[in-house]
């Protein structure tokens, strides 16, 4: 099976050697977006801006891949604190208010550039 690379213009450039998604047959697999401002490359201030921006960068990736949150069938969430997992659900919630995805959230040890949170998901057209 082939797979295709997805690049979102409207999301931040990636800060390692990989790339925002991969698309193979109806299934989109993308990699962790923090909450960079695609502008500027900083991340946004407090842990809810941090979510609110990374997922933002998650639907500029699904965009691109000619999807939406609606196809999202199972996210991936990492806290730099466990903490804020009240916080963030206030966030995400407003996401995925009628689609819910499966989901798992764990803390990490540390989160790259220093972030509070970080977004994975997997979407089925």
């Amino acid at each position: 099976m082939s797979h295709q690379t997805i690049s979102a213009a409207n999301a931040p450039a990636a800060v390692g050697p990989y790339c925002h998604a991969k698309l193979c047959g109806d299934t989109l697999y993308t990699s962790g977006q923090l909450g960079l401002i695609p502008q500027t490359g900083v991340l946004a201030e407090g842990v809810q801006a941090q979510a609110k921006q990374a997922l933002e960068n998650l639907g500029a990736v699904l965009q691109a891949a000619g999807m939406d949150y609606s196809n999202v069938v199972k996210t991936t969430v990492f806290l730099a604190d466990i903490g804020d997992f009240a916080a963030i659900n206030e966030v995400y919630a407003s996401y995925f208010a009628d689609n819910r995805p499966a989901r798992s959230c764990v803390q990490a040890g540390a989160l790259p550039m220093g972030g509070l949170f970080e977004i994975e998901a997997i979407a089925v057209k």
